[in-house]
């Protein structure tokens, strides 16, 4: 988790809170420190003030996407209005509590954004061992699994790629065997999700 506030005794209570419930956490006392850092390679997410000097919260935000950070965000602030709350929350915070706050609030949000950080973590890695099953395939294969995701039958796709049908069907066998599935429907989900 990190923590980014400019008000160094906001930003030790929130690290010694974070630390008793359990957390891991990297403070940062100036949006610049945070973004040189690089982003995180581990499930968490970012809690940040809104008003913060050079770089405001919602540039802060829009600054760590572009730096490739994938962590959700929480805002909080003690000068937030309902617009900016808007904005943050169209950009992709997860929640936005204006100050004072309760702990409870603040951990619920977090629970919440880590629940967030761990599905689309899940999906991703999902995404990737997809990915590496379909480069075992031959670029040949490759075009008979486009075709088959299709719906063309097996005589269709041989007279397409000019060759015989029983070669198309021995490389379908060969793409549904690399690609682990056991029917052209869940061919075409697996195909779908890439």
């Amino acid at each position: 988790m990190f923590v980014v506030d400019d008000d160094p005794s906001v930003l030790r209570s929130l690290e010694r809170m974070f630390q008793v419930e359990g957390y891991v956490v990297e403070s940062f006392a100036h949006p610049r420190h945070l973004l040189a850092r690089g982003p995180g390679q581990r499930p968490g997410c970012v809690v940040m003030d809104l008003r913060m000097p050079e770089l405001n919260g919602l540039e802060l935000q829009e600054a760590l996407r572009r730096e490739g950070w994938k962590q959700p965000i929480v805002f909080i602030s003690g000068h937030g209005d309902v617009p900016v709350a808007v904005q943050a929350m169209k950009a992709g915070a997860v929640d936005f509590l204006p100050k004072p706050f309760s702990t409870e609030d603040l951990l619920a949000a977090v629970e919440r954004a880590l629940a967030q950080d761990r599905a689309a973590r899940a999906v991703e890695e999902e995404r990737e061992a997809l990915r590496a099953r379909f480069s075992t395939l031959s670029p040949r294969e490759r075009q008979v699994c486009e075709l088959v995701t299709q719906g063309l039958l097996n005589k269709q796709i041989a007279a397409m790629l000019g060759t015989a049908e029983q070669t198309v069907r021995l490389q379908r066998s060969r793409v549904m065997e690399k690609l682990a599935v056991d029917s052209v429907a869940e061919l075409v989900r697996l195909m779908e999700r890439l």
